[in-house]
């Protein structure tokens, strides 16, 4: 098979794959959560009101992104399996199926989120912030193909190893957003609509660029000629094995943010999801390290995978986990030292003074999440990357809808410990869950390593 540098790269030293692969990711990733702080910084300015109705919408939103992400890691997977295989061919032809793909589910997903998108709001309590929500929703959920569609065909150039051309387009697309929003709320009074158009059209810009290196400039290391595509209705179900579990992994996330939302409203009212979805979003930050080096990790299991080399896969889901936990410890740190700092950027207006205080006693609380993260990312992409992500979907599920869910009632409301007992509840339900995914991570790899299960 013919290789260039990427292909040398990723088919080489697995640690040296994944911190080459994962700092670009991570420095994308900042940018895009830095992009959603900053949209609740500009809407914070308008009050709590305009700031909860984009905290409820944000859960669909996330169901959106998820689904760009699962069927990204889906195809990523494939492809890279086939590199490691040294099947070109087939990776070409992997490639064209996860375009597709794209396509077919940008178009099914918008007349979902926009048919049903009103009753779910009014379900998670948000009917006295409704008209801002909508205001909001609409315009997003109709621009579904701007924002699923970068991340899909992101995956494929993860693959190739080419993670410029994976990374360089999202961060476009935040910085994009970042410029607009300021000026389409405030300058031309557009008011939450304006920050929903700044959230659509910069991922449109993005996939504009992603389109002219693939079909004007086409030189990718993956051919999206029509000579290398012969339809395999086998590749479009390996793709959704991973796609659709990690799409629901994202789902299952985002129904949690639904029930915590919920749970929180019942406790507190819409203040405590306005501090939430504040706070939140400054523990995604916190994140970062270990979902980039997770991403990274789908890349590099799955060429491992693709050519048996199974003694790589423990050391890629090893590795993965120390550099992530280090630099997580790191960022916990800060987070804890500096939240009165932090909360302040979303305090700035008359409006919005009120939730400081309640912004930084929840990151003081909650930026122990990020110590967890590592073990349960790193586990969940590495079953992603070898083909399992119903694996991983299932481990996902039991950590953060099931273990999650149950410890923040638990505490909050029988034990009548309110908002403080539901996020201790988080804490703890993550915490468990997340070792024992690494601990079925370890001895997946064990078996293949002990010639239980061989092939792509």
């Amino acid at each position: 098979m013919e290789k260039n540098e990427n292909i040398e790269m990723i088919t080489g030293d697995p640690k040296k794959a994944i911190n080459k692969l994962s700092l670009p990711i991570i420095a994308s990733m900042f940018l895009i959560f830095a992009n959603n702080i900053i949209d609740s910084i500009w809407v914070a300015g308008l009050g709590p009101e305009p700031l909860a109705a984009l905290g409820y919408i944000t859960p669909l939103f996330m169901i959106l992104v998820g689904f760009g992400n699962g069927i990204g890691a889906g195809g990523n997977s494939l492809i890279s399996r086939y590199i490691g295989a040294q099947d070109k061919h087939s990776a070409n032809n992997a490639a064209i199926h996860n375009l597709i793909l794209s396509i077919i589910f940008s178009i099914a997903v918008s007349i979902i989120f926009l048919t049903f998108m009103k009753p779910l709001l009014l379900m998670m309590g948000a009917s006295s912030v409704i008209d801002y929500a909508m205001e909001y929703g609409f315009i997003v959920f109709a621009c579904t193909f701007a924002i699923l569609m970068p991340p899909i065909v992101g995956g494929a150039f993860r693959a190739e190893g080419d993670i410029k051309r994976a990374t360089l387009p999202i961060a476009l697309a935040a910085i994009i957003n970042m410029i607009l929003d300021p000026i389409l709320i405030y300058t031309l009074n557009m008011g939450i609509s304006g920050a929903a158009v700044a959230t659509a059209l910069g991922p449109f810009i993005s996939l504009l660029l992603m389109f002219y290196w693939i079909f004007i400039r086409k030189d990718t290391y993956l051919s999206y000629n029509l000579k290398d595509f012969h339809n395999d209705l086998k590749m479009y179900k390996d793709i959704l094995v991973v796609g659709i579990p990690a799409s629901l992994e994202q789902l299952v996330l985002s129904v949690l943010t639904i029930f915590v939302n919920y749970m929180l409203t019942i406790v507190s009212g819409p203040v405590a999801v306005a501090v939430y979805t504040a706070g939140w979003r400054i523990i995604n930050i916190g994140m970062l390290p270990a979902i980039g080096v997770g991403t990274a990790a789908i890349s590099v299991a799955g060429v491992a995978y693709g050519a048996r080399k199974y003694e790589n896969l423990r050391i890629v889901a090893r590795y993965a986990v120390k550099v992530a936990l280090i630099a997580s410890i790191i960022v916990c740190i800060i987070l804890i030292i500096f939240s009165n700092q932090i909360a302040l950027i979303f305090s700035y207006s008359q409006n919005s003074a009120k939730l400081a205080p309640l912004i930084a006693g929840f990151l003081q609380i909650m930026s122990l999440f990020i110590l967890y993260v590592p073990f349960g990312a790193s586990a969940g992409n590495v079953f992603q990357g070898v083909g399992k992500g119903t694996i991983s979907f299932l481990l996902t599920t039991f950590r953060e809808f099931i273990l999650v869910l149950i410890f923040a009632y638990l505490l909050g409301f029988t034990f009548n410990m309110g908002e403080f007992g539901i996020y201790c509840g988080m804490l703890l339900g993550g915490g468990i869950g997340s070792l024992i995914c690494y601990a079925c991570l370890e001895l997946y790899i064990n078996k293949l390593i002990r010639g239980g299960e061989n092939g792509v």
